[in-house]
């Protein structure tokens, strides 16, 4: 298998054998992306996240040449819609809280909430105080989950780290399950992972190839879905958005990793030059 002008080389054969499927069938193709620490660089306040620059132009070149285009993120789906200023993206769908949310054409459907999130909500400020929560750590209410974050703690791993077994005991009790992440713990209703969301959309899709890119933890479910896919017959290539946050074994499992946000902009926009066959103008 060669190696395409213009776009880094998997390390892996399956990687490569994912890349060229996807270029020589661009339009039976699906493109998935997480958002934070993909296609936007992680900040201390989520609130405060917006898309690479390039990310939303990238895209859009992409949109108009490939079969699907998605973002999976753990994010509501319409937050990350406005956060990364993807609205005009042509075709694009946003799985948002992890697949619970679909965002299309400007709508937002899913399914009413889980009682186990309301439950998990009105107890979490007990919980905190009981497991002595340090100074910094702080919550974050994303409707359909609720996610405990250490990053502005003295000792944001050390914090971490203490608090995951109150958070699991928690989750238990109020029939959610936890997703760890990069310096954050989040309770979410079970059955909801990118994986499982990847595995919805391939079956709506029928694709002949699917490309997923992460950068976390919260990324492994969609990175396993992908080897799970290749498994079937069907060509797969993971991504991983490295940076010196990135969770090692991600990024040891990916079949092909980038310089964070910018690779992942760069490895679109190559995308996009290779299948329309070259750069946009001006």
């Amino acid at each position: 298998m060669s190696v395409t002008p213009g776009l880094p080389a998997p390390v892996t054969p399956e990687g490569r054998a994912g890349l060229d499927a996807l270029l020589a069938d661009p339009g039976r193709a699906l493109v998935a992306l997480d958002f934070d620490g993909t296609l936007s660089p992680i900040v201390a306040d989520p609130a405060a996240a917006h898309a690479h620059p390039g990310a939303a132009a990238a895209l859009g070149r992409l949109a108009r040449v490939i079969g699907t285009l998605a973002i999976i993120t753990g994010r509501p789906a319409a937050a990350a819609v406005e956060l990364g200023g993807f609205a005009g993206v042509p075709g694009l769908i946003v799985l948002g809280h992890y697949g619970w949310e679909r965002w299309q054409d400007g709508i937002v459907t899913s399914p009413p909430s889980p009682p186990g999130v309301a439950a998990a909500r009105a107890e979490l400020p007990r919980v905190l105080i009981d497991a002595r929560a340090p100074s910094g750590t702080w919550t974050e209410d994303k409707g359909n989950a609720v996610a405990v974050h250490t990053r502005r703690a003295a000792d944001p791993q050390a914090a971490l780290e203490a608090l995951r077994g109150p958070l699991a005991a928690l989750a238990e009790r109020t029939g959610l399950t936890v997703e760890p992440g990069r310096l954050v713990i989040e309770l979410r209703p079970p059955g909801t992972d990118k994986g499982t969301a990847l595995n919805t959309l391939v079956t709506q899709r029928s694709p002949g190839s699917v490309m997923f890119c992460g950068d976390d933890l919260g990324d492994a479910a969609a990175f396993g879905a992908v080897r799970a896919l290749r498994a079937s017959g069907i060509a797969g290539l993971t991504v991983c958005s490295g940076s010196a946050e990135t969770a090692a074994e991600l990024a040891a499992a990916a079949d092909l990793v980038v310089d964070g946000p910018d690779g992942v902009v760069a490895l679109l926009d190559g995308l996009a030059d290779v299948i329309s066959g070259g750069p946009a103008s001006g």
